[in-house]
C-alpha cells in the first residue's frame, strides 16, 4: 500500500533520481513527480524509472504533493523552499538533501514562520552519494543502511519531523537527528575538509608524475573528481566551519613537519599509529 499519493522531487540528479527509484521500487508513492529545468533530463529520468512524470513548472509539480524533496545545489535550496511553499498545499512537508544546513534552515523557518498550519519545512541530508553526477548514476538502493541526518530545531513541527524521519527510514536509511549548526560543524570535518584535502593533493601533483600515480594516489584523490561548481557552493555555504576544520588539519600537518624537521622518528611513528587507530576504529563500525 502506497504511503503517499504524490511525492515531488525538485532536481532529478543522482540523489533525486535515487529517491524516486527507491520510492517506486518500494511502492511507497502512487506518483513520483520530477521537477527540473531540462526536458531531456526529465525524459531520461522517466525511462530509468526514477519518476512517473516530469515537468519544468514548479507550481505544477508540487500542486498535489504531500512531500517535496529539494535536491538542487545548496545555493539554490532556500529560494526553492520559499517558491514551493507558495505553490503547494498547506498539508505539504518540504525537505531537502543539502550538505549544509544552518543558512537553509534559518531562511526556511523565517519564511514559513507565519504559516503555522503548513506547509512545513524539515531539513535533511543523506550521507550517501557518488562523486559522479546525474540521474544516470542513480539507484534505488543508494540509501540502504546509510545514515541520513534530519536537522530539526526547537521550532520544528514535530509531526512533520517524524514524517520525514519515517520517509527516510522507509527508503532503508538510519536516521540521526541533530541541530543545523551541529550538522554543519560535523560535515565540515567528515565531508567538506576531505574533499579539499583530496583536491589539494591532486592540485599539487606535478603533471609529469601522473603516469606513475598508482592506487594510493587514485584512492586518496577519488573525491576530487566531484563537480567544482557544486563543491564551491558547498564550501562557501559552510565557510566558517570549514575554516575551523582547516585549523585542526593544519595542526596535524604541523606535527608531521616538526617530526621530520627534528628527525624525531618516534613522534612520527606515534602520529601514524594514532591515525591508523582512528581509521581502524571507523572501519570496525561498518557502514
Amino acid at each position: 500500500m502506497a504511503e503517499f499519493d504524490s511525492v515531488a522531487i525538485v532536481g532529478v540528479g543522482l540523489i533525486g533520481g535515487s529517491i524516486g527509484q527507491a520510492l517506486r521500487e518500494r511502492k511507497l508513492a502512487r506518483e513520483v513527480v520530477g521537477i527540473g529545468r531540462q526536458e531531456r533530463n526529465l525524459r531520461t529520468a522517466e525511462k530509468l524509472g526514477a519518476i512517473d512524470r516530469g515537468t519544468t513548472v514548479l507550481a505544477e509539480g508540487v500542486a498535489q504533493a504531500e512531500i517535496v524533496v529539494i535536491c538542487t545545489p545548496v545555493d539554490t535550496v532556500a529560494q526553492l523552499i520559499v517558491a514551493t511553499a507558495a505553490a503547494c498545499p498547506a498539508r505539504t512537508i518540504i525537505s531537502d538533501v543539502g550538505s549544509t544546513k544552518e543558512a537553509i534552515v534559518t531562511t526556511a523557518e523565517a519564511a514559513l514562520a507565519s504559516r503555522r498550519n503548513g506547509p512545513w519545512f524539515v531539513g535533511s541530508h543523506p550521507l550517501a552519494g557518488d562523486h559522479r553526477r546525474g540521474v544516470g548514476f542513480s539507484r534505488g538502493d543508494l540509501f540502504e543502511r546509510r545514515k541520513v541526518i534530519v536537522t530539526s530545531t526547537d521550532t520544528s513541527h514535530r509531526a512533520a519531523v517524524m514524517n520525514i524521519v519515517q520517509f527516510w527510514q522507509n527508503l532503508g536509511a538510519a536516521v540521526v537527528e541533530m541541530g543545523p549548526a551541529e550538522h554543519d560543524d560535523a560535515l565540515a570535518v567528515i565531508s567538506h575538509l576531505p574533499h579539499l584535502v583530496a583536491s589539494a593533493l591532486a592540485y599539487s601533483t606535478p603533471k609529469e608524475l601522473l603516469p606513475l600515480a598508482a592506487s594510493g594516489w587514485r584512492d586518496t584523490t577519488r573525491i576530487a573528481g566531484g563537480d567544482p561548481a557544486l563543491w564551491r557552493a558547498i564550501v562557501a555555504a559552510n565557510r566558517q566551519h570549514v575554516l575551523d576544520a582547516l585549523v585542526r588539519f593544519d595542526e596535524a600537518l604541523a606535527v608531521i613537519r616538526e617530526a621530520l624537521e627534528q628527525g624525531d622518528d618516534e613522534q612520527l611513528f606515534g602520529f601514524l599509529e594514532r591515525a591508523k587507530w582512528v581509521k581502524s576504529s571507523r572501519d570496525a563500525l561498518g557502514d
